[in-house]
C-alpha cells in the first residue's frame, strides 16, 4: 500500500510567507505501514489457526519488502522518479490479489485489505490510478487463482476481525491526517497565490504610468518581449510644446507651474489616448506623440487619427486657457503643433538593464522642427501626412523649409479643420473672451444632454442680460 503525495506549497500567515512545516507522507512511511497492517492480520489468522501456518512467511516478507524497495530504488537513483513510484503502487496492487488468494478470500480481512488499497490508490492519482490499480489486483488474483487454486475461508474470529478493523483504522487515520495537511497547504497556497496575484495586478497598474497604455498592455499581454529590439514602421509622429511657457514660468512659483503642467498633460494625454495614440515622453512642456505602433489601422487611418487628435487638443486649450484665468494666471497660453509621417525605427533603446521604448528617424526630426516653426495655435504638417488626409482636412499651403536630412525642400501645410465643420454645414460653434468661453459640438450632443445644454445656455443669457 502506497501514497505518494506532492511536496507542500508554502503557506502565507498573516502578511507574512512561511513553508508549511508538516510535509506530505513519503512513499516509504506509507508502504511501511500498509505492509505493518497487512502482516498484523497474518500473524492474529495464524494465531486462531485461520490462516494456514505455512503464511507465516508472508509476515517478516511484509516487513522487510517497503526496506528492500525504498533502499533498491534509491541505490538506483529512481526513488524521486513519479513513473517508478506510480509503477510500484501497481505492482503493490496485483501483491494484493496475490495475498487475497493465500488467504482464501478471508472476509473480514478481505475487506479491510480492499479498503486499504483503494484509498491508497485514490489518494495517489484520482480515478485513474484507482482504474489501474485495480486492473492490476484483478491481474495479481486470476494468476493466483490459477496457480493455487481458489478456496473460501471459513467465517472470520472476532479477534482477527479486530485486528484487521484496527490496522486499516490506523493507516487511514494516519494517511488521512497527512492529506489534511496537504489540503490545509494547498488552501494556504491559494490564498498566497491569490495575495501575490493582487500585488502584481497593482504593481502592474502602477508601472503602466510610467509607460504608454498600448505599450504597456502588449508587453504583459506577452505579444512583445522585454528586449533590445527594432524594426521599422510607417508612422505619425506628433510634436507639441506650450507657447509662452517660459515667460509663465519666470512669474509663478514652482508648485503652481507644476500643478499647472500636471493639469495640462493630463487633458492632453486623454485626448491622446481616446484617438489611440502612443505617448512616447514629456519634456518640459513639450508632448511626443505617435501613431502606428504597437497597433495599426493602416498609415492613413493613423495619420488622420494624429491630425484628428491635434485638432481636438487646439480647441480644449480654449477651455483650459479660460479655466488657467479664472485662477489668475494672466499669460495667454497656446501650443503648436507639428505632424510628420514616414518610416521611422521603432523599438527598445538603451541598456539591458534599462529601456526606452521610443522612435528614431528623419520624420521624428521633421515632426519637431515643423512643430518649432508653427505659429501659436497652428498645426503644421507634413506633405506626406497632407496627402493622407487631404480628403478630410482642410488644410492651407505654407510654401516650403529646408529640414537637415532631406536633400530638398520640404513642403509644409497649416491645418485649418474638418472639411465638415467648415462654412454653413459646420457642427460646432467656439467662441472665447475674457471671462467667457464656449465650445459646441452639435454633432456630439446627445438627446439626453440637449436639454440640460439649452437651460445652460439660457441661464448664462439670462445672466448677461440682468448684468
Amino acid at each position: 500500500m502506497n501514497q505518494p503525495l506532492t511536496n507542500a506549497p508554502v503557506m502565507r500567515t498573516g502578511h507574512s510567507v512561511s513553508p508549511v512545516t508538516i510535509p506530505p507522507m513519503p512513499d516509504y512511511n506509507a508502504r511501511v505501514l500498509g505492509y505493518l497492517a497487512l502482516a498484523a492480520i497474518v500473524v492474529s489468522g495464524i494465531l486462531e489457526k485461520h490462516f494456514n501456518e505455512n503464511l507465516i512467511w508472508l509476515v517478516p516478507a511484509a516487513m522487510l519488502w517497503p526496506h528492500i524497495l525504498y533502499f533498491a530504488l534509491r541505490y538506483l537513483g529512481r526513488d524521486k522518479s513519479i513513473k517508478v513510484r506510480h509503477s510500484m503502487l501497481l505492482f503493490d496492487s496485483s501483491l494484493g490479489g496475490i495475498l487475497l488468494v493465500l488467504i482464501d478470500l478471508s472476509l473480514t480481512p478481505t475487506l479491510f485489505l480492499l479498503l486499504m488499497l483503494n484509498f491508497s490508490l485514490i489518494i495517489v492519482g484520482g480515478v485513474r490510478s484507482w482504474g489501474l490499480g485495480n486492473v492490476a489486483f484483478l491481474g495479481g488474483f486470476t494468476l493466483a487463482s490459477l496457480y493455487f487454486g481458489l478456496n473460501i475461508a471459513p467465517p472470520t474470529p472476532i479477534s482477527v476481525s479486530i485486528v484487521a478493523g484496527f490496522s486499516c483504522s490506523i493507516f487511514v487515520s494516519v494517511t488521512a491526517y497527512y492529506t489534511h495537511q496537504q489540503a490545509r497547504a494547498l488552501v494556504g497556497a491559494k490564498s498566497q497565490i491569490q495575495f501575490q496575484r493582487e500585488q502584481s495586478i497593482a504593481l502592474s497598474h502602477k508601472l503602466a504610468k510610467y509607460l504608454s497604455p498600448q505599450v504597456w498592455q502588449s508587453i504583459f499581454t506577452g505579444e512583445r518581449d522585454v528586449r533590445l529590439e527594432t524594426q521599422r514602421k510607417k508612422l505619425a509622429v506628433f510634436f507639441s510644446d506650450i507657447k509662452g511657457f517660459t515667460e509663465l514660468a519666470e512669474e509663478m512659483e514652482p508648485e503652481s507651474l507644476t500643478e499647472l503642467l500636471n493639469n495640462y498633460f493630463n487633458e492632453m494625454s486623454q485626448i491622446a489616448l481616446k484617438y489611440g495614440g502612443t505617448i512616447d515622453k514629456f519634456v518640459g512642456d513639450s508632448i511626443m506623440i505617435f501613431f502606428g505602433d504597437p497597433t495599426s489601422r493602416g498609415s492613413k487611418e493613423d495619420t488622420l487619427a494624429c491630425v484628428a487628435m491635434a485638432i481636438e487638443m487646439r480647441k480644449h486649450m480654449k477651455i483650459l486657457r479660460q479655466k488657467w484665468t479664472s485662477q489668475g494666471i494672466r499669460t495667454p497660453l497656446e501650443i503648436r503643433m507639428g505632424i510628420s509621417t514616414g518610416f521611422c525605427t521603432v523599438g527598445n533603446f538603451g541598456a539591458e538593464n534599462r529601456m526606452d521604448y521610443t522612435i528614431i528617424g528623419k520624420e521624428v526630426n521633421l515632426a519637431s522642427r515643423l512643430e518649432t516653426l508653427a505659429a501659436p495655435g497652428e498645426i503644421l504638417v507634413s506633405y506626406a501626412t497632407f496627402s493622407l488626409i487631404k480628403d478630410t482636412i482642410m488644410v492651407r499651403d505654407k510654401g516650403e523649409i529646408s529640414v537637415k536630412g532631406f536633400s530638398r525642400p520640404v513642403p509644409i501645410y497649416s491645418v485649418v479643420d474638418f472639411r465638415r465643420d467648415i462654412g454653413a454645414n459646420q457642427s460646432f460653434i467656439e467662441h472665447e473672451s475674457e471671462g467667457f468661453a464656449m465650445y459646441l459640438d452639435a454633432g456630439k450632443v446627445n438627446i439626453e444632454a440637449r436639454e440640460k445644454v439649452l437651460r445652460a445656455l439660457e441661464a448664462a443669457a439670462e445672466k448677461l442680460r440682468s448684468n
